[in-house]
């Protein structure tokens, strides 16, 4: 290593991921044009445990391990600045959230880019299934009435719902995240969700709002179509950009949503450490979280 590069990576300062990095989370995010609001990192750092780098003060990287009970737990939100990329920042934090997920007894899992998938293949991660982000643009038009759902009714969530509700998310999930659902229906009451077929739950929507766009996820149902009657009624109540990341494996959804006006914007992959199946319900779940939250 040359001298003004070891004194280069001497100058950088690793360090735990704190409220008091808030700002410079927010502006990583912003750098690269993703979604994350301030809300959400606040969420991520409450609920996992976060890993960063620092140069001058100013924080440069970003990797966040979200656990989900003992099973698994969700790699998020690596980030590094433009004039710091390129010096094994990424891998090195990446590796942190690892390592900090297999000692708590969760495997790894994530949702990869194109390009991210080739780097992650060579660290051990293996595809699962794909999926594809879906974006309604501001100039989007309604589309056509999902089918009528006969003895389905949908409405919002009320405070006795909750313990059905984290029930059923939980055994399409693959594990409770009660927290998470819990501030996506603070964020954005009037898309929190459920759908009810002769007294009993048959599915639940939530979303949230983001820097860029309102992200519509997850969505759990019985079957596509109370999935879109639950899209249905929550596109109503809102107003465009809008994003919503789709299992391909739910054609169905995904040629509704062109219908109406999304376009794709990019795919996915969700991936697994050492493993090549996640831990999902794929048959009940219709869209995710998004890539940070699973």
């Amino acid at each position: 290593m040359r001298g003004d590069d070891a004194q280069e990576q001497a100058a950088l300062d690793e360090h735990a991921l704190e409220p008091a990095h808030l700002a410079g989370c927010v502006a990583l995010a912003e750098e690269a044009n993703w979604n994350q609001n301030a809300a959400d990192w606040r969420l991520m750092l409450g609920l996992g445990r976060g890993f960063g780098v620092s140069a001058g003060g100013r924080l440069v990287a970003t990797a966040i391990a979200l656990p989900f009970e003992r099973r698994f737990g969700w790699i998020s939100m690596v980030l590094v600045t433009a004039d710091h990329r390129r010096r094994g920042l990424a891998t090195r934090l990446m590796q942190r959230a690892i390592d900090a997920l297999v000692a708590m007894e969760c495997v790894p899992l994530l949702d990869a880019t194109p390009a991210g998938r080739e780097v992650y293949r060579r660290i051990g991660f293996e595809d699962c299934w794909s999926l594809e982000r879906l974006q309604l643009a501001s100039d989007g038009r309604p589309g056509p009435a999902p089918p009528a759902m006969p003895g389905v009714a949908v409405r919002h969530i009320a405070s006795g719902d909750w313990p059905e509700v984290l029930a059923y998310d939980g055994g399409v999930f693959g594990a409770s995240r009660a927290a998470i659902l819990a501030d996506l229906a603070r964020r954005v009451p009037q898309a929190a969700l459920v759908a009810v077929r002769g007294g009993r739950l048959c599915g639940a929507l939530f979303a949230r709002d983001g820097r860029v766009a309102t992200q519509v996820g997850p969505v759990v149902a019985d079957d596509a179509g109370t999935a879109l009657a639950l899209l249905a009624t929550a596109l109503a109540s809102m107003r465009p950009p809008v994003f919503i990341d789709v299992p391909d494996r739910h054609a169905r959804i995904g040629a509704w949503l062109r219908e109406c006006g999304f376009v794709l914007q990019r795919p996915y992959t969700r991936m697994a450490y050492r493993r090549s199946r996640a831990f999902d319900d794929p048959t009940r779940l219709f869209a995710i979280a998004g890539p940070e939250l699973g």
